[in-house]
């Protein structure tokens, strides 16, 4: 079952963000059940809403390859972390990137 997830770090920044991002290459090499992804930052705190194929698949990209980017990127601690079971999505065509 697709699922939301919703991810807030507190303290982290937009530069390692951006470390992390180009260190994963995640827009070239979309992780296995990765649908959509979405990240802002507000109230000193990285925030981050993800589409999953499975809770699973989310897990497994954090365990086993996103971890390791946050800790060289020197993100603090463990996200606030929820998923929410996905009732729809709708992405407009023709949509990709960062602008």
């Amino acid at each position: 079952m697709a699922v939301v997830v919703s991810l807030r770090w507190s303290g982290a920044t937009p530069e390692q963000y951006e470390a992390v991002r180009t260190a994963m290459r995640w827009e070239e090499h979309v992780p296995e059940g990765a649908v959509l992804h979405v990240a802002w930052f507000e109230g000193g705190a990285l925030h981050v809403t993800d589409v999953w194929n499975s809770q699973a698949d989310f897990e497994r990209f954090f365990t086993d390859q996103l971890g390791s980017a946050l800790e060289e990127a020197g993100i603090p601690g463990e996200p606030e972390t929820s998923f929410s079971p996905l009732q729809r999505r709708f992405v407009t065509p023709g949509i990709s990137g960062s602008d």
